[in-house]
């Protein structure tokens, strides 16, 4: 996408996007502290836009091109997009949860994935490589870097511990519109797209696959899965492009970002 279309938030704006993301950030630890044996989906979605709502908020996703809940709860080999309902969690399960909250002309945008009681080693391996992948990530999102650093450190990061980045799907520019340019790939060469300004904020969202990359949407046409199967991770924080270094706009009030 080209430069001029992409959009450089104004300190109002920034302030009013850190308000969006603290009640987004705070949203998904909720999720987080929710996911144990025994619990539905659709307890957790619904605890979600309770909480969002009680902050004169609104779920962003709620209602988003059709999508039936105000986050999507995608578990196990369920990459993205999966939609809250009676499933009950298992021990041993890999849950992601992805939420946004919308207010006062802004969105947040973030996503984390939790074992839910005793996960196997590989998974929870599998968990740590997403969101050390998202802080790899990170080391170039600076004036001056291009889009695409962003992108291939993740790739780098999550190759060298031997999963795989998903390729069908991409993280993007967060604002007054949920999704806004520029598309920020978890893969691909450094040095290309637009070259990072301040003002800038991004949702970057490291996809990983425990075995091959390839996935499948499935008939709800909404959740995403690996195609062979294999777990997943799902890891995101929107983020200020600064004159140093990027802010995680996604953070709660006491400063956690999971």
């Amino acid at each position: 996408m080209a430069l001029e279309m992409i959009s450089l938030k104004s300190p109002r704006e920034i302030e009013a996007m850190r308000r969006a993301g603290r009640i987004t950030a705070q949203a998904r630890a909720l999720a987080g502290s929710m996911i144990r044996p025994g619990v539905s989906t659709h307890e957790i979605d619904k605890a979600v836009r309770r909480f969002i709502e009680s902050h004169g908020a609104k779920p962003s996703f709620l209602g988003y091109g059709g999508f039936p809940g105000s986050a999507c709860i995608s578990v196990n080999e369920e990459v993205i997009h999966g939609i809250p309902g009676p499933r009950k969690l298992r021990e041993g399960d890999v849950v992601s949860v992805d939420v946004g909250a919308f207010i006062g002309g802004f969105h947040g945008d973030c996503a984390g994935t939790y074992p839910c009681g005793q996960a196997s080693d590989e998974a929870l391996r599998l968990i740590r490589v997403t969101q050390q992948s998202f802080w790899e990530g990170m080391k170039f999102a600076r004036q001056g870097c291009r889009v695409s650093d962003i992108g291939h450190a993740v790739q780098e990061y999550v190759e060298a511990n031997g999963f795989s980045v998903v390729r069908d799907f991409v993280g993007h520019g967060v604002g007054a519109k949920l999704h806004e340019a520029p598309e920020v790939r978890n893969f691909g060469p450094a040095g290309h797209g637009p070259r990072l300004q301040p003002g800038m904020t991004l949702a970057v969202e490291p996809m990983v696959c425990a075995g091959d990359w390839q996935v499948k949407v499935l008939a709800d046409k909404w959740t995403t899965v690996s195609l062979d199967g294999s777990l997943t991770a799902h890891y995101e924080n929107s983020i200020l492009i600064t004159d140093g270094e990027p802010e995680i706009l996604t953070v709660t009030e006491d400063g956690a970002y999971v």
